[in-house]
């Protein structure tokens, strides 16, 4: 191997030895418990000598990250509609295809389907997916976690006995007002991100604020994608008042931590220069 062969090239040469292992389906690394090298690592460039052992291992069958979240977020979007039409088969035959008393009821079904439809819209024309695919086996389990929360939640909303929000219009309309708000955000912060690829470069880059207003939340964390992510979900919660919605809130808000810290460290390790005012997902605290 030359000493300026990158890692891809490595890759295509360890597949044209041994087909079954295809690129994406392979991890190199120099250590057997470090991390998997990038692409874009050039082989003279790494803390190696005149010889070098790699390592492989197989990460098992791979799947595209568009196709994922095609599958992931059309599931939820129709799975609520059995819910918000009534199917016999839901809420059984005396209450079959009635609609709810509540406009809330309706409200919450068109910004659940926004939610969903705006993701797969970003899916396909919007992200730029640093890594092209994951494990075929972990669709499985992220299948289960966006449909059966979406079943369990529409499951409520849309429940014949059902109530209203306790502080009525007021407590709906300003909850509506913050999810639109929200997702404005989530979808702007999605577009800067977009761009900083734009040319297909895989290079990663620090992320700044732009002339659009929803990204200034830049300059206080690392990852606002995921506090407007948060920012909508508890809206949804004030807005139709229900347990499992905020349950579920607190899970994703768990779970975008843990991946806004991750990314967090990888900035400060990566850049020498990067912000010290940012924190991970919530300004000034977390």
């Amino acid at each position: 191997v030359e000493p300026n062969a990158t890692i891809r090239e490595i890759r295509l040469m360890f597949h044209k030895l041994y087909p079954r292992w295809y690129p994406a389906r392979q991890s190199i690394k120099l250590d057997p418990k470090g991390k998997s090298l990038r692409d874009e690592e050039i082989l003279q460039h790494l803390p190696v000598g005149t010889t070098a052992t790699l390592y492989f291992k197989d990460l098992g069958p791979q799947i595209g990250w568009t196709t994922v979240f095609l599958i992931e977020y059309t599931g939820p979007l129709f799975i609520y509609f059995l819910f918000y039409f009534r199917m016999p088969f839901v809420y059984g035959l005396d209450e079959r295809f009635t609609s709810s008393p509540h406009p809330v009821v309706n409200l919450a079904c068109i910004c659940h389907s926004f939610h969903y439809i705006k993701r797969l819209i970003e899916t396909v024309f919007v992200h730029r997916f640093s890594h092209g695919t994951m494990p075929l086996r972990n669709i499985v389990k992220n299948c289960l976690y966006y449909w059966g929360f979406a079943a369990w939640l529409a499951y409520y909303i849309n429940h014949p006995l059902y109530t209203p929000p306790s502080y009525g219009k007021k407590q709906i309309y300003f909850a509506v007002i913050m999810f639109l708000l929200c997702e404005v955000g989530n979808f702007s912060i999605h577009i800067a991100l977009s761009d900083l690829r734009r040319n297909g470069s895989k290079t990663r880059k620090i992320p700044y604020p732009t002339k659009n207003p929803f990204t200034w939340l830049f300059f206080f964390v690392s990852c606002p994608n995921y506090t407007y992510e948060v920012g909508t979900w508890i809206s949804f919660t004030v807005m139709t008042q229900c347990v499992p919605v905020g349950l579920f809130t607190l899970l994703c808000f768990i779970q975008m931590t843990i991946w806004a810290k991750d990314k967090h460290c990888t900035y400060l390790r990566e850049f020498k220069d990067y912000p010290s005012l940012r924190m991970p997902i919530i300004p000034f605290l977390l």
